[in-house]
């Protein structure tokens, strides 16, 4: 049993890319669906597909790598877990590496970028950082 879902499935990618594996199954929930198409809008993963096994479903991924073969993502963190949940307010929302990365923020319009919620003046529970 697993209890942080989002921290398994950073885990999970971090783990592909070291391996060098094309491709990764994850357990889908719908969090973990918004944060595959956020990691796709912003082309740090090829492709996704969702699989519909009866089940929970899973999440297909094709991992993005550049022309040497080493990782697109240089680093995927988890924010805020289950003991210790990170919310900040729209101003106060990180930017990862002077906006170089992206930060993913759980918000009440949906899960999106640290730039989207801004934007919105929305703020949330920063679910993750990706650079």
């Amino acid at each position: 049993m697993v209890t942080d879902q989002v921290a398994d499935m950073f885990t999970r990618i971090r783990n592909a890319y070291a391996a060098r594996r094309k491709t990764v199954t994850i357990p889908s929930s719908k969090l973990k669906r918004e944060i595959t198409r956020i990691l796709h809008e912003h082309r740090f993963i090829d492709r996704y597909a969702f699989v519909d096994d009866g089940t929970q479903g899973a999440i297909k991924i094709l991992l993005r790598y550049d022309e040497n073969f080493r990782s697109v993502i240089r680093g995927l963190r988890r924010v805020s877990t289950p003991g210790r949940r990170e919310y900040k307010s729209a101003k106060r929302i990180p930017k990862v590496l002077s906006g170089m990365g992206i930060a993913i923020v759980s918000t009440p319009k949906g899960v999106m970028t640290d730039s989207e919620a801004r934007k919105l003046n929305v703020g949330g529970e920063v679910v993750g950082t990706v650079w």
